[in-house]
């Protein structure tokens, strides 16, 4: 589970921001939390701004991150790291990037900073029993590893260059526990979904086409939704790609140059009281999306994974963003996924389904960079109170204020 995330310098970011997962002194929904040591931890959490204040910005520098440890490993000599620093920091201010999180039961610190395109700084610590120990901190190049490491990393620093993480080099060129449960935890714990790259279609009809209790779970969670559909109809086949239907078209350079090169077929049918229609090219687009999404989203609630999403109500109606938040807050307990997203729905915005420390907002300040605060440390906000409408009215900053002067010489104008 993601505890605190924190960064700094990175696209509208300058300053540090600082994202926690832990709740607050708040009782709201208790039985909810999960308690951790002396934390108590949050399933959810919600994020509003305006368009352009760094909500896509924020969930970018997490992706970064755990992109960075899963592929750094294979950067070549010269290649850079991917550095995208505010527009008023200097080339000499690093980006820096640090997570807390839970692995196995055991809490881990991790961070990283980016000067001039290459790794400057590194840290993996973890806390056995409660107290801080070192698995590894890292000045440049060189590599001070923690008492119960020595000698454990020869070989890992050996691969070690300027634009490898280290963490990256060490889970594939060592073999600690340790260090191969936080690579994990990038490379497998967190989901990023974004609606305009994910297509998340195959999996799941792999996943119904081969697991016929997933398509029952799948059917039913539809029809509770209300969608009318009765039944779906997968099918998942490889195809060699010169086999491809000859209304495609394809050019004879093309089927040479694939060669006898495989790919998957989807068909996928929906099924309705009186006649069944055609996933791609017939049913609307928030079917689609949620043919996509529930079955990875079950698997991450099955899994205890967390999923992050920038705007999650992408062609879902409000009434099933609330029922999927639902879903993660009240989700069987032995297993503890989470869910953190970005929307522009305010109906969302109900203390009945979350708490103040669950609800968080980006703004631009004065130096166009963007500012990341909790519900929580906004002072005068009732346990009562109507969320959205203290929202829409500005009392919670984040919103774009409209400029009434600017709109009556419009109307004056036409």
């Amino acid at each position: 589970m993601l505890l605190e995330f924190h960064c700094s310098n990175h696209r509208s970011i300058k300053e540090k921001i600082n994202f926690s997962m832990i709740a607050g002194s708040d009782h709201t929904f208790e039985e909810l939390l999960k308690e951790y040591g002396n934390f108590r931890i949050l399933r959810s959490a919600i994020i509003y701004g305006a368009n352009g204040s760094g909500k896509s910005n924020f969930i970018n520098a997490i992706s970064f991150m755990s992109r960075l440890v899963s592929s750094s490993i294979n950067y070549q000599p010269g290649q850079e790291v991917f550095q995208a620093p505010h527009k008023l920091c200097t080339e000499e201010t690093p980006s820096e990037y640090s997570i807390q999180f839970v692995k196995n039961e055991i809490r881990y610190a991790y961070g990283f900073s980016v000067k001039k395109n290459l790794i400057q700084e590194e840290y993996l610590y973890y806390f056995p029993k409660g107290r801080q120990v070192k698995i590894f901190e890292r000045n440049g190049m060189e590599i001070k590893a923690g008492d119960r490491y020595k000698k454990m990393f020869d070989i890992s620093i050996s691969i070690l260059k300027e634009n490898r993480l280290f963490l990256s080099c060490a889970a594939n060129y060592s073999n600690v526990k340790e260090i191969e449960d936080a690579f994990m935890f990038f490379k497998q714990d967190i989901v990023i979904y974004r609606p305009e790259v994910n297509n998340w279609t195959e999996y799941s009809v792999n996943l119904m086409q081969n697991n016929n209790e997933a398509k029952k779970i799948f059917v039913d969670i539809l029809q509770a939704l209300g969608t009318g559909i009765k039944d779906v109809k997968v099918k998942l086949e490889k195809i060699k790609l010169t086999d491809l239907p000859q209304e495609l078209h394809l050019p004879d350079e093309l089927k040479n140059l694939i060669g006898g090169q495989e790919g998957n077929k989807i068909e996928a049918k929906i099924v309705y009281d009186k006649f069944e229609v055609d996933l791609m090219t017939e049913e609307s687009n928030g079917i689609k999306r949620l043919f996509q999404m529930i079955c990875p989203i079950l698997d991450i609630l099955n899994s205890g994974k967390i999923l992050i999403c920038d705007e999650l109500e992408s062609s879902l109606h409000e009434s099933v963003i609330a029922q999927i938040v639902q879903l993660f807050q009240r989700y069987k307990k032995e297993t503890f996924a989470q869910l953190i997203f970005s929307t522009h729905d305010t109906s969302l915005l109900d203390a009945e389904l979350f708490r103040r420390d669950q609800v968080w907002f980006t703004q631009l300040n004065e130096e166009r960079a963007t500012d990341l605060y909790s519900l929580v440390e906004i002072k005068n906000v009732r346990k009562s109170e109507n969320l959205e409408k203290g929202y829409i009215s500005g009392k919670y900053g984040a919103i774009p204020m409209l400029n009434q002067s600017f709109f009556q010489k419009l109307e004056q104008a036409f």
